[in-house]
């Protein structure tokens, strides 16, 4: 029977431009949808696939911002919905519908769900002390306050899950809290809220199968959930807090007169049901809905996400969906992260590169989709886009195999044989490229992308040896040689067309190029043994893909880059949940002895100079993430510093004053334009201030309290 499939991908936040990180979900998921749609059955009947997403469009960020611009939340979302499309259009991510999670049907889902969890007696209602802001006059979400995490003691983790052990709390629970609105100390006073009961024997006996032994997730994810689970007995799972207290951009709750509000994670993944649900109102009317929304039937629900909301679609949303009636996920893929150039993006290296921008810069889009497929497996691991192997790559699987083939041998069939071929048989290198199909399709299911590819790249090259072999070049200036060079054309053609088919759901648009070049239908996987037919015509071949230029490249991380001196200072949004990143108080420098002080006042004044000479020095506030010994060197100190949103390395002398444990998570100075120095032990990309005189001894160079990562010294 035919696959009947929902799929999936993480809703993206309507508060930011979607970048390539974000499109290696959606590319990934693309082309895992385009190749089960090419799929059939043994009758010839293709697989039936509905893939959905929408803007993930409440909450507080959402609120805040569009109160920054003088417009209501309506007014962002609907702005930011548009660029969202276009940006996947623009990348050939062929959602079936593409919606937003501010909709009736959304809010008619939450609402039923929520009714038969109170319904099973799996809602409470209980008093909490929450952290309320006494400057913005608001009580905090989790993720709007930070300080150290309870568990592993890690600073500057948010208030709902600690990013370095991964434990959850309840932000009550943080050390030294502030709030990242404003940096003020919060205030903690009592509200009742609606929480999910989580740690229900019933949740956890269900959570148990469904995350061990009905093989539904990736086995590091299992393993994974395994830890938060616990072993049988301990439960370790608590309650989950689905309710927020007004001002809120959000769904209020039934019965509570809109004093209380959905959390934006509880209706966020039940958007899939309301974008789906839309789309079978007004596009797919011959669907039954519930046919993949309530449990039962011949039907799969497959998730694609990242790693990092593992815990809410493993835990929270399968727990929900099995207990309020409704089917749950059949699988959950998870995948890793993106670096560029081996390091985090970055705006100032011009890295942090935005779909916008790099279809702006006319950089073909099925380049990243080929070097992202050729990156990924079904893993979680990361991937890095190194911008010199993409070049290198594109240009030479894609221009200098698979195409290659096509605009060698295309020209002589179109100039000597009236542009139609010749009937050939399946044998020799062309039986071997179509045997090797069950492999490759066993690679796309599962999601074995880069396996997949370096089979077809594999076959493209016995494509070319045999052209190379059989020379046509040379065969068309031999008499009585022309038969012979009509068959190797029409055999490299034959070859050709089933390797567009193999990379099809990868290259969307190039394998529309091609059917048109080579007058076929629109290419399927039962097509595969097909041949062209005596006499069958094909149009004149014009060139299917450019090559990736340096200059592009170029080009592409000028465009990108945003200069730290223009930087604005203002409160920066994080990825996914966009919450902002606040500081607290720094730590005390270390004390001045007697001796220290009066070496440091009776310090010359160096030689005046003027306010441009000082606007030249661009300093900036910047957190210690990261400190390390550096093995080999007396003095040197390895840091990693976080300049609000931009990671540097900077080698700092600093060892003989401080030890690394006494440097990570404190508050610095940075000279954030000074040209980045080659050094033994690598590439230091800026200096940090500290004081120093004709004494021993070094002190670090502190902001005061409330200063924030980003921000300019003035």
């Amino acid at each position: 029977m035919p696959r009947r499939i929902l799929v999936t991908s993480a809703l993206p936040y309507a508060n930011g431009a979607i970048h390539l990180g974000h499109l290696v979900e959606y590319i990934q998921t693309d082309v895992w949808v385009r190749f089960q749609k090419m799929q059939a059955d043994g009758d010839g009947l293709l697989n039936e696939v509905h893939y959905v997403c929408a803007d993930d469009t409440h909450g507080t960020p959402i609120m805040l911002r569009a109160d920054s611009e003088g417009i209501t939340p309506e007014a962002l979302i609907a702005r930011v919905h548009g660029e969202h499309t276009r940006d996947f259009a623009g990348f050939h991510v062929a959602f079936d519908n593409y919606y937003t999670t501010n909709s009736a049907e959304n809010q008619w889902f939450c609402n039923d769900i929520y009714a038969q969890l109170k319904a099973k007696d799996l809602i409470a209602a209980r008093s909490v002390e929450q952290f309320y802001d006494p400057v913005k006059e608001m009580f905090l979400p989790d993720r709007y306050i930070k300080g150290e995490c309870p568990k592993c003691g890690a600073k500057d983790q948010y208030g709902d899950s600690c990013e370095v052990c991964g434990s959850a709390y309840a932000p009550t629970e943080l050390n030294n809290p502030y709030s990242v609105v404003s940096g003020a100390k919060p205030e903690r006073r009592a509200s009742e809220h609606f929480f999910f009961k989580l740690s229900d024997e019933r949740c956890e006996e269900f959570l148990r199968r469904f995350t061990q032994s009905e093989g539904r997730l990736q086995p590091e994810a299992a393993n994974k959930m395994k830890e938060w689970l616990g072993e049988a007995g301990e439960r370790k799972l608590a309650d989950w807090d689905i309710s927020r207290d007004p001002p809120y951009f959000g769904f209020p709750i039934p019965g509570t007169g809109e004093k209380k509000f959905f959390y934006v994670w509880l209706d966020a993944p039940v958007g899939y049901f309301g974008s789906f649900r839309h789309y079978v109102d007004t596009k797919a009317k011959n669907i039954n809905a519930d046919d993949f929304l309530r449990p039962g039937g011949d039907t799969e629900m497959v998730h694609f996400i990242g790693k990092d909301i593992l815990y809410f679609h493993a835990l929270f949303w399968p727990a929900m969906l099995e207990h309020a009636g409704y089917r749950t996920p059949s699988r959950i893929f998870a995948h890793g992260f993106l670096t560029v150039n081996g390091e985090k993006m970055s705006k100032s290296r011009g890295t942090f590169i935005t779909a916008e921008s790099y279809l702006k810069q006319g950089l073909n889009p099925e380049w990243l989709r080929y070097y992202y497929a050729a990156k990924l497996n079904s893993s979680m691991e990361d991937i890095d886009l190194n911008l010199d192997d993409f070049s290198a790559r594109v240009n030479s699987d894609l221009v200098g195999k698979y195409v290659n083939i096509a605009s060698r041998t295309a020209g002589f069939v179109t100039k000597r044989f009236g542009g139609r071929v010749k009937a050939i048989a399946a044998t020799g290198v062309l039986h071997s490229i179509q045997a090797r199909s069950p492999l490759i399709r066993e690679f796309y299911d599962a999601r074995e992308f880069g396996k997949a590819l370096r089979e077809v790249m594999l076959l493209a090259d016995e494509a070319n040896q045999y052209v190379d072999t059989n020379k046509p070049w040379e065969l068309a200036k031999q008499a009585g040689q022309q038969e012979y060079l009509h068959e190797v054309c029409s055999q490299a053609l034959n070859m050709f067309r089933i390797l567009t088919l193999y990379l099809k759901p990868v290259l969307p648009r190039l394998a529309l190029e091609v059917e048109r070049f080579l007058a076929i239908p629109t290419l399927q996987w039962k097509d595969l043994e097909a041949l062209l037919p005596e006499g069958h015509a094909i149009q004149p071949y014009r060139h299917l893909m450019a090559r990736v230029e340096p200059a592009q490249i170029a080009a592409l991380v000028e465009a990108n880059k945003e200069s730290l001196q223009s930087a604005p200072a203002p409160i920066r949004h994080a990825e996914r949940q966009q919450h902002a990143i606040a500081t607290p108080a720094a730590p005390p420098p270390p004390q001045l002895s007697p001796a220290r002080e009066e070496a440091e006042n009776g310090a010359a004044i160096a030689a005046q100079i003027t306010v441009d000479d000082f606007a030249k020095v661009d300093l900036r506030v910047a957190r210690i993430t990261k400190a390390e010994q550096v093995e080999g060197a007396d003095k040197l100190v390895k840091l990693t510093l976080d300049l609000g949103g931009e990671s540097r390395t900077v080698f700092a002398g600093i060892k003989s004053a401080y030890s690394p444990a006494q440097l990570e998570g404190r508050l610095t100075v940075v000279v954030a334009n000074l040209a980045p120095r080659k050094m033994r032990f690598g590439l230091s990309q800026g200096m940090i201030l500290a004081a120093s005189g004709e004494g021993p001894g070094l002190y670090l160079i502190s902001p005061d309290g409330g200063a924030q990562p980003g921000m300019k010294v003035k």
